[in-house]
């Protein structure tokens, strides 16, 4: 079935059994309680596709029996999202029809209210539809170049970057001076993938030859097929003088108010920073940070986001680009908020 919005070529695949619709594959078209944004071929095509959006939620709710049952792509916190999506693991036609903006709204309204609320998305999405228009070739998760500590010196002395895949506590204990931390722990593939600048060599360390292979997998589904070098095992085995392996500074909310920072980094998205922020506070996204670090002022950076993932991140960035950084391991809190 037809359902432009998510894009202009967008399908649906309702599924029979026994003469009945048991459900319909809705890709974007429908999501739990949302549907797929429709900027993500440019905002000139949004609005338009917005409407596009509109009548294919309409044509879906008409053709098929309430008790079919929705199967979306995705939409469970996805940046493909138009909308938070319903908390449910299950849905129907007739329940979208009673909660979907896309069913309840007028299309003028429900443009302007899917519009609005769009978030920013990752930068490797500008990347994706020549992929998938090429076509994909297999994966490929051979063995790569294996890095001795002289080589990791030299890929990060070239500015490369040499990624440490272990958790956040880890790396703050002791890591590999100039290594960044993007722990395979958290949504690695969406803040890497988002921070890395186009077509920059990638190592990856991890603690043992699955880490590396997981990290592997998941990278390559966003387009980042191969690194140009990994390593495994510990600190040690990546350093050549003990002088290499370096602690972190990390603390928590509580730190952070009785220690008077001198300065104060938010690292969440635009929406979490709307939602309530520290007084006093610098906001610049992850994703933007490289790209903005003539922004952060002079002295120490106490940085922070939601839950310590991207802090970690950020604050491993900002280390290497020579600033003194202090990153908040802990969970944000509304109350925190000015």
């Amino acid at each position: 079935m037809a359902t432009p919005g998510h894009t202009f070529h967008h399908f649906a695949y309702a599924v029979s059994y026994a003469g009945e619709f048991a459900g319909v594959c809705t890709g974007g078209s429908l999501l739990f309680g949302t549907t797929g944004r429709t900027d993500l071929l440019g905002t000139g095509h949004a609005r338009e596709l917005a409407a596009h959006q509109h009548a294919s939620a309409h044509k879906l709710a008409t053709l098929l029996p309430d008790e079919a049952l929705v199967w979306p792509t995705h939409g469970f916190g996805s940046f493909c999202s138009a909308g938070p999506p319903s908390e449910s693991d299950a849905s129907t036609i007739g329940r979208e029809k009673g909660t979907n903006p896309a069913l309840r709204l007028p299309v003028d309204a429900f443009a302007d209210q899917s519009l609005a609320g769009l978030n920013a998305y990752p930068a490797y999405y500008a990347h994706m539809g020549d992929r998938n228009a090429a076509g994909a070739d297999l994966i490929d998760l051979t063995p790569v170049t294996q890095a001795d500590p002289a080589e990791l010196a030299l890929r990060i002395a070239a500015g490369e970057w040499v990624v440490d895949l272990r958790t956040r506590k880890a790396y703050a204990y002791q890591h590999l001076a100039g290594t960044l931390s993007f722990g395979l722990d958290g949504s690695l593939a969406t803040w890497l993938g988002w921070t890395l600048p186009h077509g920059t060599p990638l190592t990856l360390l991890g603690e043992s030859l699955q880490q590396v292979a997981d990290a592997r997998r998941e990278l390559a589904r966003i387009g980042i097929d191969r690194p140009a070098a990994s390593a495994t095992g510990a600190p040690q085995d990546w350093s050549r003088t003990p002088q290499d392996l370096v602690p972190g500074r990390s603390a928590t909310f509580r730190d952070l108010v009785t220690a008077s920072p001198e300065v104060v980094l938010d690292v969440r998205a635009d929406h979490e920073w709307r939602s309530g922020h520290l007084p006093d506070a610098i906001h610049i996204p992850l994703p933007q940070l490289l790209v903005r670090l003539g922004e952060v002022p002079p002295g120490t950076v106490w940085v922070h986001c939601a839950a310590g993932y991207r802090a970690a991140a950020a604050a491993s960035l900002l280390t290497r680009a020579g600033r003194d950084v202090v990153a908040i391991d802990d969970d944000w809190h509304p109350a925190l908020a000015g």
